[in-house]
């Protein structure tokens, strides 16, 4: 798989705030088996954390796959499902967003 078309991510994740400790395990392991798994580019992700003006909890990580397929081989690749089905299980909403740097 060739880094020469990246797709740049941001995902955002809605926690309940009694779930942040647990997510964030698990959110600290999530680039990390990605880049095992060989999908995606070398920047390493980044993570941030927001709360919104109902005071209500998220995360947000940016990453780079390494292409257009990397998506979906991540879903068939178990070690990438064993970090996402707990995660998801974590979460009261998740976004992925597909973006793309503008010119201004």
């Amino acid at each position: 798989m060739s880094e020469s078309n990246p797709v740049s991510m941001l995902c955002i994740f809605r926690i309940p705030k009694e779930n942040e400790s647990l997510f964030r395990s698990l959110l600290r392991r999530h680039w990390a088996t990605l880049d095992e798994a060989g999908l995606v580019t070398a920047q390493p992700a980044q993570v941030m954390r927001g709360v919104n003006k109902a005071g209500k909890l998220m995360f947000i990580e940016m990453f780079q796959w390494k292409g257009e397929d990397s998506s979906e081989i991540a879903h068939q690749t178990p070690e990438v499902l064993q970090v996402w089905e707990p995660m998801g299980a974590l979460c009261e909403g998740m976004e992925f967003i597909r973006i793309d740097p503008v010119d201004l």
